[in-house]
């Protein structure tokens, strides 16, 4: 590829990279607010329906996109491209259509299983959603595959940015109002498709430019077999790792409250423990945009590095990409861990479900070190066992958590998810070639990344010890002082136990600075 293509794309990557960054945030920050608004029953009302969107967002915002993307990109030729394109449109159309059919249809018997027949017209509400789902995946997948990433970009924060207002437009009205949670969450939810309807005129008329002049011909049943069949086997895996957290939590949805409930709890007190056991949600989202956020520098290196047949810079950037995941994700998981008193209280303005909570952001290690497999085994193109594996963690999750719950409450739903994400990290790792599951303990990496975090840990213990925590100020006091002792700490740390070699730090952004100046008081 020619230079100047190159730093064409890789620009594109990197709007497209900050453009997904932007879109988490808003997506985990976003759910403070609101749960202070409406209350954890609130809170509970719109999570219970949220996973719904959640995988329609990611069909048409990660998964399929991608898909396309790579299935344009090997067409090559813009004409075969555009048809590419058209096809893809036609057949999630027609998938669009039949999950608004379905869920408007059975909405009061999937509310009834929910434990909640009242969630009915929320569901019936997320439905419209779906219907915008076509073109923002084909648009988008379209433009990525023609390497034009802004107009993705754009459309993915256009997006969220409605669907947020919305969102906290009608917590706030709900609370001036006195509407009833379940109006306040009907509300909410049609946030998702006023955001899908406003990336999309984002993206149409750039699209509308590109197919107006285009007439397509029928291809016959079979080239649409074959693209389907593409799009369940390697479409759907990247579809389903692009929303395991969220698959994970529709599964919480139909098990958690009736778990409770099984155990003796009311109905009432089910509803509000549900709502404070799904504050982990927006914890697990931030840490782990602070976990991969830094290693995902290393994918387009990894992809090159395949493409060329640098083998053994194959493995390396891989054992890279492991360890900077596990490192990352043990950081900010046992940070929130030992800082969960105050970060609940700061945020959510009480201590309550800490324990479920602080079992639930062990979350955040096994999804890093599951997106970093995953990363590596789409480089080798291998998603049937890929796929295999996640379905075998969702069995085990469904398996056990209602079990789990009704025993030992929502921390029981957490031990589930937590023992459902194991499995697949497992089976996962398994499938990773040999030597570059033994880059990940290069140079006792494991046991350095367990000292630094062991010391990060003691010390912020240690710190919060002497800082009182009963009110709200105190917690942000707390918070605060806990976040930078603990970055501090894991630093220095890791720098005395050398847990990066040289080439790593420079792999990571600001990486030449940090050496400069660790090399000037030295």
């Amino acid at each position: 590829m020619q230079n100047p293509q190159m730093k064409h794309l890789m620009k594109g990557a990197w709007t497209l990279s900050l453009a997904a960054l932007i879109a988490k945030v808003l997506s985990a920050v976003y759910r403070v607010p609101f749960q202070n608004l409406v209350g954890d029953t609130g809170f509970y009302v719109y999570q219970q329906v949220y996973p719904i969107y959640g995988i329609g967002m990611t069909f048409a915002l990660s998964g399929f996109p991608v898909f396309i993307s790579k299935l344009v990109a090997e067409a090559r030729v813009p004409n075969a491209q555009a048809e590419i394109a058209h096809q893809a449109l036609v057949l999630l159309t027609w998938l669009s259509w039949a999950m608004f059919i379905g869920l408007s249809v059975f909405a009061r018997p999937l509310a009834t299983l929910m434990a909640d027949p009242e969630l009915t017209s929320l569901i019936q509400t997320v439905a419209f959603m779906f219907l915008t789902m076509p073109i923002l995946a084909t648009g988008r997948g379209y433009f990525q595959g023609t390497f034009d990433m802004s107009k993705t970009a754009v459309s993915q924060v256009v997006e969220q940015l409605v669907r947020v207002a919305v969102i906290l437009l009608a917590a706030y009205f709900a609370t001036k109002a006195h509407w009833s949670v379940y109006q306040m969450g009907a509300i909410a939810m049609s946030g998702a498709f006023f955001g899908g309807i406003a990336a999309t005129l984002t993206l149409w008329p750039a699209y509308q430019r590109r197919f107006r002049q285009l007439r397509f011909t029928f291809p016959g049943l079979a080239a649409y077999q074959r693209l389907l069949g593409r799009f369940v086997r390697e479409g759907g895996s990247i579809a389903l790792f692009a929303a395991l957290l969220i698959v994970l939590q529709l599964i919480d949805s139909f098990t958690v409250t009736r778990g409770l409930t099984a155990s003796g709890v009311e109905m009432v007190a089910a509803k509000q423990l549900k709502g404070i056991y799904d504050r982990g949600q927006p914890l697990v989202q931030l840490g782990l945009v602070v976990a991969t956020s830094l290693s995902a520098t290393l994918l387009p290196s990894l992809t090159t590095a395949y493409a060329r047949h640098q083998d053994r810079r194959f493995v390396q950037t891989a054992g890279q990409l492991l360890r900077f995941n596990l490192a990352f994700a043990a950081a900010a998981s046992a940070g929130l861990i030992v800082l969960m008193p105050a970060v609940n209280w700061l945020l959510f303005g009480d201590v309550a479900g800490q324990f479920a909570l602080q079992v639930n952001v062990l979350s955040i290690v096994f999804v890093a070190m599951i997106n970093a497999y995953n990363a590596i085994l789409q480089s080798l193109d291998r998603y049937r066992k890929m796929t295999w594996s996640l379905v075998v963690g969702f069995v085990v999750k469904l398996a056990t958590n209602q079990w789990l719950t009704a025993q030992y409450g929502t921390a029981g739903a957490s031990a589930s998810t937590i023992l459902a994400l194991g499995v697949i990290t497992l089976l996962l790792a398994l499938q990773v070639p040999v030597m570059i599951r033994r880059e990940l303990n290069q140079r006792y990496f494991l046991s350095k990344l367990g000292l630094t975090t062991v010391i990060m840990v003691a010390g912020v213990f240690g710190s919060e010890l002497l800082l009182p925590l009963d009110s709200r100020l105190t917690a942000v006091g707390q918070a605060a002082a806990g976040v930078v002792f603990g970055v501090g700490l894991f630093i220095t740390a890791a720098t005395k136990l050398r847990l990066f070699t040289i080439r790593e730090v420079l792999a990571l952004p600001l990486g030449r600075r940090f050496l400069k100046a660790i090399q000037a008081r030295s």
